[in-house]
């Protein structure tokens, strides 16, 4: 398979584990191809061309080595280091177990943004622009801090889904923060204040929030 906007690479050495993450990440959309011997990801990159890497480093003997290598051969692609705690230079994108498969997710979605050079993203009245960090209803401009700009734009990137309140978190706050649920309740909350009628911030009740197209 060559790779696509929509493929994942998941080099998962527990083949229960890489089964999970596959289904969870099929279930958003993605393509997923599955590299049991992390060791071998770099090659499998190489040929598979994904979008993104999900990469177990938790057996391997020199894993700051195996991102590199694996880093190279993906390009412009962004590797997600999976791994426990601890010290290591592992790149951007850092996973560090224990998490649960939607935080996989949103860290996958989150890896996949690229702001420099994007066009502005467009849900009803609602303008972002990702590069300069502005938006706007209509013509007129709203003034948004950078965590409600970030939790926006996640939101805006993929109008009409449903995130859960752990994947805004990982998406907006990143992968390792500490905040809880009641953070995305607060930040979603001043944002409909500063939206207004032009940004629909729906509740779904028991799952989460989306941002109607």
């Amino acid at each position: 398979m060559t790779g696509g906007a929509d493929l994942v690479l998941v080099a998962e050495h527990d083949p229960a584990v890489a089964e999970l993450e596959r289904r969870y990440l099929a279930r958003e959309g993605f393509e997923v191809e599955i590299e049991r011997d992390p060791e071998r990801a770099a090659g499998r990159t190489a040929r598979a061309r994904p979008a993104a890497v999900v990469l177990d480093l938790s057996v391997s003997p020199a894993p700051a080595a195996l991102v590199r290598r694996v880093t190279d051969a993906a390009g412009a692609a962004p590797v997600l280091a999976v791994t426990g705690p601890g010290p290591g230079d592992l790149g951007p994108h850092r996973l560090t177990r224990p998490f649960g498969p939607r935080t996989l997710v949103a860290a996958v979605f989150a890896a996949l943004r690229r702001d420099d050079g994007a066009e502005p993203l467009r849900a009803g009245a609602l303008v972002l622009d990702p590069a300069a960090r502005t938006a706007g209803i209509g013509e007129h401009p709203v003034a948004l801090t950078a965590t409600e700009f970030d939790l926006l734009r996640f939101l805006a990137g993929s109008p009409g889904r449903v995130f859960t309140r752990e994947q805004l978190l990982a998406g907006a706050w990143g992968p390792a923060s500490s905040s809880g649920s009641r953070t995305v309740d607060v930040h979603i909350a001043q944002l409909r204040a500063k939206l207004g009628d032009g940004g629909s911030i729906r509740t779904v009740r028991g799952v989460g929030y989306v941002l109607d197209a």
